[in-house]
């Protein structure tokens, strides 16, 4: 029930965003809400179209509000793009997109918001400042680059959040923007700093502490994670780990591994191995405990995800 509820959600934002907006062109009809913050804006497409370009002059966040497209990359890839997922391209970079699907009863309809560099740096600062990294990473800093990814439940609501408060004209809605777009950076920075530190792991898993105990979950996913031989594998005492698992993953060791199962979980479902045999595969105790870890993750459950 909570996954419908949450896709009558975004049906509904999309739904009363176009019963506001008479559209001056079938193929990505602009709506812009918000220029100064950040641009927030609502693209609709009527009609089936192939190798529509976007172009990205800051960085462009996308996020797919109903329908499906397919995204065609500047360095040769192609992926399908849906609901729940976003899509990030990097400033001064641009996207070609394919409507396979989209009618005028079946709009395809998504949401980007174009990120200034300002944004960007001050929300890198902050976490710099309040989140300081082991020096063998680096600080934080933005990877421009496209990234596409199914981002977890809580992104989610918060794009709803952002894009549902300016189709109603709520009085805060600037207030909104502004704070969620702050959220929606951190949560980027975080996710590529941890993609960072697994290219980190892959390359020389020996390189800290930090990449050790990393390495000792990647490959033991199934496994329930035992803190402190993960502290002895890392040489730091418990509380050092957990702070540098927060300060680099925003999380704990355990939250970690959960969250990495249910990744490894997508791509095994995609693969087209059954729900049950991923299920038994990454650790969880039985079908019904995976699915609920999946739908908190991810807003829908196992088999609605294998159906998409």
């Amino acid at each position: 029930m909570a996954t419908q509820s949450r896709t009558r959600t975004l049906s509904a934002i999309a739904g009363a965003h176009r019963a506001n907006v008479e559209p001056n062109q079938l193929i990505e009809n602009r709506t812009v809400y918000a220029s100064q913050l950040a641009e927030l804006s609502v693209y609709d497409t009527y009609e089936q179209a192939e190798r529509i370009r976007l172009d990205a002059g800051d960085l462009l966040y996308c996020g797919m509000m109903t329908g499906r497209k397919v995204m065609h990359g500047m360095d040769g890839f192609s992926t399908e793009f849906l609901p729940h997922e976003s899509f990030v391209v990097a400033p001064g970079e641009y996207v070609e997109i394919d409507f396979p699907e989209a009618t005028m009863e079946t709009p395809t309809t998504c949401m980007t918001l174009e990120i200034p560099r300002e944004t960007l740096m001050k929300v890198c600062d902050q976490l710099n400042t309040v989140s300081e990294r082991p020096k063998d990473l680096g600080d934080w800093e933005v990877e421009t680059r496209q990234w596409h990814l199914a981002h977890t439940d809580a992104t989610q609501q918060l794009l709803e959040r952002i894009v549902a408060s300016h189709v109603q004209k709520e009085d805060d809605c600037d207030l909104v923007l502004n704070f969620g777009v702050n959220e929606l950076v951190a949560r980027m920075l975080r996710q590529q700093g941890r993609d960072f530190l697994l290219r980190c792991v892959q390359q020389n898993p020996t390189q800290s502490g930090l990449t050790n105990a990393v390495a000792h979950i990647e490959e033991n996913l199934a496994q329930s994670v035992d803190i402190d031989r993960l502290a002895r594998i890392a040489c730091m005492s418990r509380t050092k780990l957990f702070q540098q698992f927060k300060n680099s993953l925003g999380c704990s060791p355990a939250q970690y591994q959960q969250q990495r199962r249910l990744e490894q979980a997508c791509k095994l479902i995609r693969s087209g191995k059954s729900i049950t045999s991923t299920c038994y595969e990454l650790g969880f105790s039985n079908p019904s405990h995976f699915s609920r870890r999946f739908h908190q993750q991810y807003g829908m459950t196992p088999r609605e995800f294998a159906s998409r």
